[in-house]
């Protein structure tokens, strides 16, 4: 497994996933409890998401052949799909619907629904360990994109375990220019996503 493919595989599940954008959520959902109860409800959720993922990277493109769509096709698809979403990042919509997503819930543990579901492993991040997955076919392609998850959704849980400090070192206005910067390089992966689809159909060169 090339160095290009752990790159391009980090890259892409930290700005779809995007760990820094979800650190001030956390702390709005978790607000008031104490610090031994935030650090359980990161290790859960993050635990439950990595499951999610697991199987979607292991058996996603055994589903799409039973249903009949090719992994080009899914490929396209999901690139228009992290393209949409890097739009969301870039006018400030992903931060506000998932607000509103985490506003929906009422009980006194989120760490499975919204933080698991569908704030870490939601539509674009299981999309990602389908095409990643499938990029490299066979068990090697498999493991890489699982240590890739594995390492991203680390970086999740350490920023989750200190995001108070974070929340008072980036501020309001930090927390966006960042998203912004990973919206402009999710765009362009997005777009790579597309042209790779193309080109396996014999479309792009």
């Amino acid at each position: 497994m090339d160095t290009a493919f752990f790159i391009t595989a980090f890259v892409t599940l930290f700005v779809i996933i995007d760990p820094i954008g979800l650190t001030p959520l956390f702390v709005a959902l978790t607000q008031g409890m104490t610090a031994q109860a935030r650090r359980a409800i990161g290790l859960r959720a993050c635990v439950t998401a990595a499951f999610i993922l697991c199987l979607f990277a292991a058996f996603g493109e055994a589903v799409l052949g039973f249903v009949g769509i090719s992994m080009p096709a899914f490929r396209i698809a999901g690139g228009v799909l992290l393209f949409l979403t890097a739009l969301d990042m870039l006018f400030e919509r992903r931060t506000k619907r998932r607000e509103d997503q985490a506003d929906e819930e009422d009980g006194p543990d989120p760490s499975v629904f919204p933080l698991a579901i569908p704030l870490i492993a939601g539509p674009g991040a299981i999309a990602s360990v389908i095409l990643l997955a499938g990029q490299s076919p066979g068990w090697q392609g498999l493991v890489a994109t699982l240590a890739v998850m594995v390492a991203v959704l680390l970086i999740v849980l350490l920023l989750f375990l200190s995001a108070g400090l974070l929340e008072r070192a980036l501020g309001k206005t930090g927390i966006n220019v960042v998203t912004r910067l990973l919206g402009m390089l999710l765009a362009a992966l997005s777009v790579q996503f597309v042209l790779d689809g193309l080109r396996a159909f014999g479309f792009a060169s």
